[in-house]
């Protein structure tokens, strides 16, 4: 594809900018000439069809939710209304300034304050912070909720954070940032806790546990109830990943099983756009023990309206400038308001039914990490598919037939994993032809392997050599000579 700087461009003869009508003594007295280029931009001096035509072709090199399926485990863009995004942009929501005194923004604290008591309801937990922005940072968030706990009980011999070695990536180094020590526990046969390898850990040392709800496996833990008593006794806490949540929202309350923090992505579960980093929003739910230590500014229901709390002394600080992200909370509020108890029950029950339909239909094909019932996703391999293919050979095949390979090596602990969510919003007839594309990409890989090796071949951009990649990473665009 032809980028803008390929285009043919104009003489110049009409200039790029028009002739500067303002005294240069003028100019050099009110901008500071620190700020001044010394050279002029290199922008390619074409008409305005050339710009629009770039631009449009860019976009179509995308992937994205609308064009197919997209059925990345774990962190998978789920469904994205567009009425919600018409919502996030009405005027009187997408135009408050941050620093608009509560007075003016009476409807935006208002529905903030409502989803934060619906929030509240879905996790079973007494209070709520929308203030973290992704849910890495909702981890982070809870995990100084944690040692500021301690630091007020004054019991300073608690370091230590129990982790699962099928956590999420995010979890030991959100850990180790709010300064705690991590420790592995291993999982069992089942694909879940070892009781025994916890038990072997516990004592006055551990702050707490982080359990990813259900695994990274797609595996629920039978023995949930049980972990979180065995780590309460020992007087730790306990943090629930909450990136899971659309396999049982609607149908279990994460309080009601034990959790003091559990995090909600509301960019994953609750309909926002989630791609290419952002935006995201990771409110936390917790106990009543930490509700005193929630960041500030709290909003508050008021006699005259609603207005902001600052007076927390016993409070953590702000974990973010202003509110966090509003406007992706407004499009969680209206999913949460447009499907109701029912809806979000329907959720979590498509979510289940999808991925445990697909595991059964690929797994005499696959090899399946831990057969059983799934809960949103499970996770195949692409170990012993045919001589010398890997899990990576399949995902690039994918690529050819138009669908948006799965998250592949992860979970660690399963050898050239491929985990796969579908998701709730994917009717039978698209993961039937999912389930036909990975047949088909099984016969190719016994019947001709180079195929595979070779793939993508219908992507506007080959597979690239990943060693170089890493080691000599290309992070800007090279202009032709001459610009």
């Amino acid at each position: 594809m032809r980028t803008i700087f390929d285009c043919p461009q104009h003489d110049g003869s009409d200039g790029l900018f028009p002739t500067l009508d303002v005294p240069r003594e003028g100019v050099d007295r009110l901008i500071d000439q620190a700020l001044l280029r010394s050279n002029p931009p290199r922008i390619p001096n074409v008409c305005e069809p050339t710009v629009a035509r770039h631009y449009t072709a860019l976009s179509k090199l995308n992937y994205g939710i609308d064009d197919g399926l997209y059925p990345l485990g774990s962190c998978t863009m789920k469904y994205n209304p567009k009425v919600n995004e018409d919502l996030a942009r009405l005027p009187g929501l997408a135009g408050v300034h941050p620093l608009s005194d509560a007075a003016l923004a009476q409807g935006t604290l208002r529905f903030l304050h409502e989803l934060t008591e619906l929030l509240c309801g879905i996790a079973g937990l007494p209070g709520v912070t929308l203030q973290p922005v992704a849910g890495a940072h909702g981890e982070l968030t809870g995990l100084f909720l944690f040692k500021r706990y301690f630091e007020d009980r004054g019991d300073l011999k608690r370091r230590r954070i129990l982790l699962p070695d099928s956590a999420h990536g995010t979890n030991p180094a959100s850990a180790a940032v709010a300064g705690f020590s991590v420790t592995e526990i291993t999982s069992n046969d089942e694909g879940m806790l070892d009781l025994d390898a916890l038990d072997a850990e516990l004592d006055e040392t551990v702050a707490g546990i982080m359990l990813t709800v259900p695994n990274t496996l797609g595996i629920f833990e039978k023995g949930i109830l049980e972990i979180t008593e065995r780590v309460h006794a020992v007087g730790g806490l306990c943090y629930f990943d909450g990136a899971n949540l659309n396999s049982f929202l609607g149908r279990a309350r994460a309080g009601d099983m034990g959790a003091d923090v559990f995090h909600f992505n509301l960019h994953k579960t609750l309909s926002t756009p989630h791609g290419g980093g952002g935006p995201g929003s990771g409110p936390i739910a917790v106990s009543e023990p930490l509700v005193d230590f929630l960041p500030v500014p709290r909003i508050e229901q008021r006699d005259d309206g609603f207005g902001l709390d600052w007076e927390q002394p016993r409070s953590i600080g702000s974990v973010h400038s202003f509110y966090g992200n509003v406007l992706v909370a407004v499009r969680a509020y209206a999913y949460i308001l447009q499907l109701g108890d029912e809806g979000l029950r329907e959720v979590s029950g498509d979510a289940v039914l999808n991925a445990n339909y697909l595991q059964e239909r690929l797994k005499e094909t696959y090899s399946l990490s831990h057969d059983g019932l799934c809960k949103h996703e499970f996770v195949l391999s692409g170990r012993g598919l045919a001589e010398g293919i890997s899990t990576l050979d399949i995902a690039k095949r994918l690529i050819d037939y138009g669908i948006h390979p799965p998250t592949i090596y992860f979970p660690l602990i399963v050898r050239e994993a491929m985990m796969i969510e579908p998701t709730e919003t994917e009717g039978k007839e698209s993961l039937d032809r999912f389930i036909e594309v990975m047949e088909r990409i099984a016969k190719e890989a016994r019947e001709n392997p180079e195929l595979l090796h070779q793939a993508p071949q219908q992507a506007s951009i080959r597979r690239l050599d990943q060693t170089r990649a890493a080691r000599d990473p290309i992070l800007r665009y090279q202009f032709p000579e001459g610009m």
